[in-house]
């Protein structure tokens, strides 16, 4: 095609470019309408949006001042509550350690020399039981870590006679405050002493051969070179009866424990003083107390070596005798000594008690469990035991 025919068809040509320039503003003018009204959209829900978090977020400061006030008041009524509760206890403190005068004590010589005289003449006789009780002890059938409470030395006990469920806490070997928990719940789940009623006595104890029996505390107390038995109302806080232990020159009932020199113990047969002289320094001497008036009725040299004791208790009338090395090892009954010598020594259960933590500094059999409770390097434990017949001689 020439240039000249190009030329005639311009005129022709222009209406229909006119046309489509015309149809491609419209769509760019309809494109941006629309855009502009999503800008105004978008504007406007920015807007609301930006409202509605502005009073979100007056009304979170408002619900946070609020809850700032709410928490003040509450640690302003925790502190007040803890502060009733403190002067509560200091009071139930002092209702608890406010005990009427302990009794004079005053040692009648002659008194003293005439129940000497009378147990020394009964030294050594065969005794005469009070009970049928014919067992003894077999084995460690379970033992049970129930927590570490206190010092490395101490007691921990129920009543070995009444039914009691309470739980009496001696911590250390020197003090004056016993703790009293009203079940073996609270004392296994509860660490802090807060949590136990407080028994202040009117004498320190010293050793860890104390008993609670019949409701009653026996304790221990030194007198310069003497020890006296206290025997203590646990219901009325009161000083019953003492009486100045009818031995001379006592000396450590255990080699591996030398703060105790009287060890009381109870058995199916009431009452037992553990002890030692140094009339015979290399074994232990055995009393039966009356618990009613601390009289000793009767008492017995035993075959029963002092060096590495660390405890003892009695069953059935029998001293068994636990012994361990000074470093610690597995302790086990090695000496036991019947008193009615129907349960002779070869016949006796050598019972070993499983490895622990260091040494027992006390161990208290409850006959009407058949269960010893142990102390052992700061640590309560429960021992279980097997029980089985004695074979009469």
């Amino acid at each position: 095609m020439g240039p000249w025919r190009c030329l005639l068809l311009l005129p022709l040509l222009a209406p229909a470019l006119r046309a489509q320039q015309q149809h491609f503003m419209e769509y760019v003018e309809r494109r941006l309408t629309l855009l502009e009204e999503r800008i105004s959209q978008w504007h406007d829900q920015s807007s609301r949006y930006s409202t509605e978090l502005r009073d979100f977020k007056n009304q979170v400061l408002g619900m946070l001042e609020a809850a700032e006030k709410e928490r003040e008041a509450m640690r302003a009524e925790a502190e007040s509550a803890a502060v009733r509760v403190d002067r509560l206890e200091r009071e139930v403190d002092y209702l608890e350690t406010q005990n009427p005068a302990p009794p004079c004590v005053e040692v009648d010589e002659t008194l003293m020399d005439k129940q000497v005289a009378t147990a020394k003449q009964r030294k050594n006789e065969k005794y005469t039981k009070l009970t049928d009780c014919s067992d003894t002890i077999a084995s460690v059938r379970a033992m049970k870590i129930l927590k570490r409470f206190g010092s490395t030395s101490g007691l921990w006990t129920k009543d070995a006679a009444g039914s009691s469920e309470k739980i009496y806490v001696f911590d250390g070997t020197a003090n004056d405050t016993v703790y009293v928990f009203p079940r073996m719940r609270e004392f296994t789940l509860f660490s802090a002493t807060r949590k136990a009623a407080r028994i202040k006595l009117p004498y320190p104890w010293v050793g860890t051969g104390h008993l609670v029996y019949d409701g009653h505390l026996y304790y221990i107390r030194q007198q310069g070179l003497s020890f006296q038995v206290i025997k203590f109302n646990l219901a009325n806080k009161t000083v019953v009866d003492s009486s100045v232990f009818p031995a001379e020159e006592q000396i450590p009932v255990f080699g591996l424990s030398p703060s105790t020199y009287i060890e009381v113990s109870a058995d199916e047969e009431g009452l037992w003083a553990i002890y030692a002289t140094k009339e015979d320094e290399k074994n232990m001497c055995l009393a039966k107390l009356d618990p009613a008036s601390l009289d000793i009725e009767q008492m017995w040299d035993t075959p029963c070596p002092r060096e590495n004791a660390e405890g003892a208790f009695v069953v059935c009338g029998a001293l068994h005798v636990v012994y361990n090395t000074r470093l610690p090892s597995r302790a086990r009954v090695q000496c036991v000594f019947d008193v009615s010598g129907t349960l002779a020594p070869e016949d006796a259960s050598l019972v070993y008690f499983p490895k622990r933590y260091g040494s027992h500094s006390s161990l208290k059999y409850s006959p009407r469990e058949r269960q010893i409770y142990a102390w052992d390097d700061g640590y309560q434990i429960i021992y279980r035991m097997e029980m089985k017949k004695k074979l009469e001689v």
